[in-house]
């Protein structure tokens, strides 16, 4: 059984659809369907920039702080990788400084 390969959608498409949701008065399966896009993907897009859009966001991450959050922890781990590296190099380089003067 193969996947179909997934959509994807520029936030172009994803504002105009949330637009459409929320100015025309129709339900979410209703633009989905007209639209060709899945409920769930709608639902998401519109939970999402109401989040956006609203001052109170307790709990829940706008566009910005979710891509900043990817950014940090995609460093977090290169510095990581960086520091682990760093202390295997001195224990090998510790290791072969001893064996010299042994």
């Amino acid at each position: 059984m193969t996947q179909k390969p997934r959509r994807t959608f520029t936030d172009e498409q994803k504002a105009e659809a949330v637009r459409i949701v929320g100015q025309s008065g129709k339900s979410v399966r209703q633009v989905a369907q007209a639209m060709g896009l899945t409920k769930s993907a709608l639902r998401k897009w519109v939970k999402q920039a109401r989040i956006d859009r609203s001052s109170d966001t307790k709990g829940s991450l706008t566009s910005v702080e979710r891509q900043e959050l990817t950014t940090l922890r995609r460093d977090l781990k290169r510095v990581r990788m960086e520091r682990d590296f760093l202390k295997k190099a001195a224990t090998f380089f510790a290791r072969e400084s001893s064996d010299r003067t042994s």
